[in-house]
């Protein structure tokens, strides 16, 4: 199990119905996107941050470990900001307000991150997607959607062990080496993964599979006071960004 899941299934929000928290955190993503920069954004990271750490009852390592590949994509996009290519600076120059422009997208892109990072830490897949269907969604896609899930674990897990096998009969020890365990490791992956399939599909005609996996959901309700809670801190930092983009320059 990846760590942002095992840290999902452990949440405290674990047992609150998943549109509790899609109203928060992806409420925070859309305000990270809509609201200006500064002070804006900064805002909703800044809460973001705090409800992860303090509600949620996120590690604070296992956040930084999972936000730190997003925010390597937010800092490379905003880099290209910086510079202009043609005009009268020559073929690459800075470019006029880079510097501006790069910061504001870099708080936008990280605190609209730390918002889906807020659902997804506190919401497992196995949780959100069965209810799906009663969204509207079409079975046969959230079937395939579940079984892709699940089938990963087991191929991720399989690549580990045969990466450990590699390396136990010196797999590693030169370039040519590594490249050749490479091929070794992807075509083992490879067929593993048909193998699982056809497996899996022998097993689903062999219990009458009709078209739809039926698993059991954990019962949650929708919780109106957490939901208005969510719904008045999104309103607060509409409001104070508002006061403050007067207030600040």
């Amino acid at each position: 199990m990846l760590p942002i899941d095992a840290a999902a299934h452990s949440s405290r929000w674990r047992r609150r119905h998943p549109v509790d928290k899609a109203v928060l955190g992806l409420g925070l993503t859309v305000l990270a996107i809509s609201l200006p920069p500064w002070p804006g954004a900064a805002l909703v990271l800044v809460t973001a941050v705090a409800l992860l750490l303090g509600p949620a009852g996120v590690p604070g390592r296992r956040l930084w470990r999972a936000y730190r590949v997003p925010l390597g994509f937010c800092a490379t996009g905003a880099l290209t900001l910086l510079v202009q290519v043609g005009g009268p600076g020559g073929w690459v120059s800075l470019a006029d307000g880079g510097a501006v422009r790069a910061g504001e997208l870099m708080l936008r892109t990280s605190a609209a991150s730390l918002g889906v990072l807020l659902f997804a830490f506190t919401t497992p897949m196995s949780d959100l997607l069965p209810r799906l269907v009663r969204a509207g969604v079409p079975a046969p896609v959230v079937d395939v959607a579940l079984v892709t899930y699940r089938m990963s674990f087991l191929l991720l897990d399989s690549v580990r062990r045969v990466h450990e096998a590699q390396a136990a009969r010196l797999g590693h020890t030169t370039r040519a080496a590594t490249w050749r365990s490479l091929a070794g490791l992807g075509a083992t992956a490879f067929v593993r993964a048909f193998d699982r399939a056809t497996r899996l599909q022998s097993g689903l005609a062999g219990r009458g599979y009709d078209g739809t996996l039926r698993v059991l959901v954990p019962e949650a309700r929708v919780s109106a006071p957490f939901t208005a809670a969510a719904l008045a801190l999104l309103t607060a930092l509409i409001s104070v960004t508002l006061v403050l983009e007067r207030l600040l320059p």
